[in-house]
């Protein structure tokens, strides 16, 4: 059974905070456009007080926070991203696990439970994106080798590694999402977790299987979000006492100047 990380100090240093607020909304001319975008730049006359977890519904995206919310990572290797042929190409490829360590990286640093978990790493998918030793080491070394088992949620070692973060919300993204993504997030469901499906950090095999894989996601009462949506939800505040976690991992993977050149997927 993996073990979780223990959570983290979530106040981290103010100019650390200072700094990355202000890099985020006046910086930089990357930033001002990205701040451009609905949703990234809050009123000046925003609440300074962050959302409490009981002001939320119970099931959705909107019902996550950082301190409800358990990360899982499904069969993001090396080789298996080359199957996700819904990709455009190398650009796309690329996109994709900016994503995954923009989220890894936030949930680390915010002290969020991380399950990771891989496919027959010593065949044709290949071990874990490298970069996740780097970002989440206990996490990395815990991961769940299944040696063939699907539906990751069918491995008992798997589904109670996500059963032991006590955490009853879900944020899962997996290589593919119509193998890797869509089994697991429906038997979790099944079983009574919200679960929150990120597919900007998963892609199908085909273009068709991305469509039928939010078709089943929608159907079970699945939302499918995007990280950076995702994860502005679950602070509620910019002042939250986490979002120098957001700040950091988004400055960074690069993700601001990505906005700037655009024609993301």
């Amino acid at each position: 059974m993996a073990k979780t990380a223990e959570p983290q100090d979530h106040n981290m240093q103010n100019d650390d905070l200072t700094l990355g607020r202000r890099g985020f909304l006046a910086g930089s001319a990357a930033v001002a456009a990205a701040t451009a975008l609905t949703g990234l730049a809050g009123p000046a006359t925003a609440n300074t007080q962050p959302m409490e977890t009981n002001m939320r519904p119970e099931t959705g995206f909107r019902a996550l926070t950082p301190e409800n919310t358990a990360l899982v990572l499904v069969d993001h290797q090396v080789g298996t991203i080359g199957w996700a042929g819904e990709l455009a190409g190398e650009d796309e490829r690329n996109q994709l696990k900016m994503w995954t360590r923009t989220v890894a990286r936030f949930a680390k640093a915010a002290g969020m439970p991380i399950v990771l978990t891989t496919s027959l790493e010593t065949e044709a998918q290949g071990p874990l994106l490298p970069e996740f030793e780097e970002i989440m080491p206990e996490e990395y070394a815990a991961r769940i080798q299944r040696t063939g088992v699907i539906n990751a949620w069918d491995d008992p070692a798997f589904a109670d590694a996500v059963r032991a973060t006590g955490k009853r919300h879900l944020l899962i993204g997996g290589l593919t999402t119509d193998v890797c993504l869509v089994p697991p997030a429906l038997s979790a469901k099944e079983e009574g977790f919200n679960v929150v499906a990120l597919v900007d950090i998963s892609a199908a095999t085909t273009k068709l299987g991305a469509q039928t894989s939010l078709t089943l996601l929608n159907n079970a009462g699945i939302d499918p979000m995007v990280v950076t949506p995702m994860i502005t939800s679950m602070l509620g505040d910019y002042k939250s006492p986490v979002s120098g976690a957001f700040f950091q991992a988004m400055g960074t993977e690069g993700v601001f100047e990505a906005y700037v050149r655009g024609n993301l997927r």
